[in-house]
């Protein structure tokens, strides 16, 4: 077997190598903390900017706020994902996405931490195969995602 080898001018092996040092290369998600009259809510926004899940609650300090991220993070990777959508489904154990339908007909995913609280929560989808994206998408941006803090 012969093997052809394009040759390649240092310049643009050195250009590539300068691009992957580029902060913009590894952008990641990012916890985005906002401040309401009541408390804290979080955003999980995916690299594009799309917000993908959303905390279960509003939390009354920026501790427990921060607090909820970081469970976001430590769970998801490794949650099992339990299809509530189909018949006779399995009862997986936490911690866990869930997905489901809402009363619209929409599929819907929520994260459960070990101990069974709802932790994270998705937007309404049209399509199950988009729902369980979703939760990829939530597994992949939480990995060293910043938190960001209101201002």
């Amino acid at each position: 077997m012969t093997i052809k080898v394009k040759k390649v001018k240092i310049k643009h092996i050195s250009n590539f190598i300068l691009s992957l040092t580029r902060k913009d290369v590894f952008k990641m998600g990012k916890f985005v903390i906002n401040k309401t009259k009541t408390g804290f809510t979080y955003a999980l926004k995916a690299t594009n900017g799309q917000t993908i899940a959303i905390g279960g609650e509003v939390y009354n300090t920026l501790d427990s706020v921060k607090n909820s991220c970081a469970s976001v993070a430590k769970n998801a990777p490794v949650a099992n994902i339990e299809d509530q959508t189909v018949e006779d489904f399995e009862t997986a154990k936490c911690p866990k996405f869930e997905i489901y339908t809402d009363k619209a007909g929409e599929f819907r995913f929520r994260l459960k931490a070990t101990n069974g609280q709802v932790i994270a929560a998705s937007e309404g989808y049209t399509k199950k195969d988009s729902c369980e994206n979703g939760i990829a998408s939530v597994q992949k941006n939480v990995i060293d995602a910043e938190v960001v803090l209101p201002e």
